[in-house]
């Protein structure tokens, strides 16, 4: 029997590559400006506007519990993602009205901002933990090449993760606050492409071995709960529960944190107390919570991308560039660009089935054809505007998001290929995810050199920067993509999305928690602190999480043998 490894991967495997990329340029592209968009547009305090943030992000990650519990009883896995898809591009089409009317209408366009966020809470809700958990329903238990199939759809994410920063960044973020619009109308767009790749190629390839179309809707499902009047109240109740909800924590009372250290002892009891189950599933079952608590401090740390480390950007790296870019180079590059993705698409194709992916074949030349039709259609704008020159005098600070997601997609096929080749010597999922950590705090270590090398009250160059992005992105590759699979590997199939929503619980803990520490982002003449640590200046700020997360990473270490020994049914 050959190698399950050296066989190609599922077509399904890239339809849900292509729907996750869309959907994750409309996440971050607007992440990447919403922290400036608080405090430039609608002049939110930082403290406020970091803690609001933590707050979203928190709950961005704490609803695929509903979604996934309302997928595994009701809707399957497919009208979920398309169901949430619908949801988060009306939010972001409510985020752009917000950012047109601040100017005009504050209190209208207030509103409609916690409106458009609580939209995006409730339909990521729907959307993320069942599309991951399709990636691994299309593979057999015993198939050696999950972990790479994870590797590749993390490469679909951060291809959307690169492009959603830099796209929403240059559109958005020109100093201009009431540009912020365009940034939330490109996220918009990107999400309904998302749905309708979903809608149109689901059932003819996301699929299982057997060749079973995978997500229906369960045949226990009651029907009645599906139907459209209903479905629709459902969707404005769950809507309208998370603008109060992100409200409440942000602005009333800051009741998240505690709200999910209860929400995770319920889910292990109802889980763990389940009579079918057996001992080894309930080890098994233990480890995914024990590995979510350590990726707490991870996601902690690496979530001040959009918060703190946005506000280090803006305001102490030296972004200056003063390039004066030619319009016929921007075309060309552009045009090299779309040449680049077609050649690529070519490669791709070669592995299909002429007639079975007439479609998708014809769908994915649209795709360029309109890409190359807006790059032709910006340049004759930009001419017959009399722009001869596109001045880029700086570097956006929205656009140091993207850095981390081009590193994962430059090196996520090298990691791809480290991992199978170590053969006998890879290390298991509990230490990889251990060498993830210590990664992130080496990033972080590289930056505090930076910052304790400059003057007070000067500039660190943009090296810093990048740098600690490199670090935290191969730190991510060691851990997200490796968790992912291991949760779904762990997973009894009568909680595959249930505990894939725990996974997402742990991010949603580490999120607000990343927006609590980032509201101690020191500012000139402020000194804050954490459990008795001063905190006076960037330097303080970044060694927090040099060490927290490097303790975190060398318990894990000490761990782990005792740890895979509950993944293999040992203890």
């Amino acid at each position: 029997m050959p190698d399950s490894r050296l066989l190609p991967h599922p077509k399904g495997l890239y339809i849900l590559f292509v729907t996750e990329m869309w959907e994750r340029f409309n996440y971050y592209g607007m992440r990447a400006v919403l922290i400036l968009f608080m405090t430039k547009a609608l002049l939110f305090s930082k403290v406020f506007a970091a803690n609001l943030y933590g707050s979203y992000t928190g709950l961005i990650y704490l609803t695929p519990l509903l979604g996934g519990y309302i997928a595994d009883r009701y809707w399957g896995n497919r009208r979920s993602i398309i169901i949430g898809g619908i949801v988060m591009a009306a939010g972001e089409m409510v985020l752009f009205v917000c950012a047109s009317l601040f100017h005009t209408y504050p209190q209208l366009s207030l509103l409609l901002f916690f409106c458009g966020l609580g939209c995006m809470i409730a339909g990521n809700g729907f959307f993320k933990p069942n599309i991951s958990s399709l990636v691994g329903q299309l593979y057999s238990e015993t198939d050696k090449r999950k972990d790479t199939a994870y590797t590749i759809f993390y490469m679909g994410i951060n291809t959307g993760g690169a492009l959603g920063p830099i796209i929403c960044g240059l559109t958005g973020d020109t100093g201009n606050p009431a540009d912020f619009k365009w940034a939330f109308l490109a996220g918009g767009i990107s999400m309904i492409i998302s749905v309708i790749v979903q809608v149109v190629f689901h059932h003819r390839y996301v699929k299982d071995p057997a060749g079973n179309v995978l997500g229906l809707t369960p045949e226990d499902a009651p029907v009645k709960l599906l139907r459209p009047l209903l479905t629709v109240a459902g969707l404005v109740l769950i809507t309208l529960l998370m603008i109060g909800l992100l409200y409440l924590d942000a602005a009333v009372i800051s009741y998240l944190s505690y709200f999910l250290v209860v929400v995770v002892i319920v889910i292990a009891v109802i889980i763990l107390r389940d009579p079918s189950l057996s001992r080894v599933e309930k080890q098994r079952i233990q480890l995914i919570f024990i590995i979510s608590f350590f990726v707490i401090f991870f996601w902690a740390a690496f979530e001040q991308a959009g918060a703190s480390l946005t506000f280090f950007a803006d305001e102490q790296t030296d972004r200056q560039l003063g390039w004066r870019i030619p319009v016929w180079g921007i075309q060309l590059g552009a045009v090299g660009l779309w040449y680049l993705l077609y050649r690529l698409y070519r490669k791709t194709q070669r592995q299909l089935a002429a007639a079975a992916d007439r479609l998708l074949r014809h769908t994915v030349y649209g795709l360029l054809a309109g890409l190359l039709t807006g790059i032709v259609g910006i340049q004759v704008y930009l001419l017959v505007q009399g722009n001869s020159v596109f001045p880029l005098n700086e570097i956006p600070p929205s656009l140091f998001l993207s850095l981390g997601s081009i590193y994962i997609v430059l090196f996520a096929p090298f990691f791809a290929w480290l991992w199978p080749r170590l053969g006998k010597r890879e290390p298991n999922a509990v230490v990889k995810m251990a060498i993830g950590l210590l990664l992130l705090a080496l990033g972080y270590l590289w930056i505090t050199f930076g910052v304790k090398a400059i003057t007070p009250g000067a500039k660190v160059s943009i090296i810093w920067i990048t740098g600690m992005y490199a670090l935290h992105s191969f730190g991510e590759l060691c851990l997200s993509p490796i968790g992912l699979s291991l949760v779904n590997k762990l997973s009894p199939l009568k909680f595959s999305s249930l505990l894939m929503a725990v996974w997402f619980l742990a991010t949603a803990a580490a999120n607000k928690f990343a927006g609590v520490l980032s509201t101690l982002y020191p500012e000139q003449g402020r000194i804050t602190a954490f459990v008795g640590y001063p905190i006076r200046n960037a330097y303080d700020f970044f060694l927090l999480f040099v060490v927290m997360v490097g303790a975190a990473a060398v318990l894990l270490l000490l761990l782990s043998k005792r740890l895979s020994a509950m993944m293999n049914g040992r203890q």
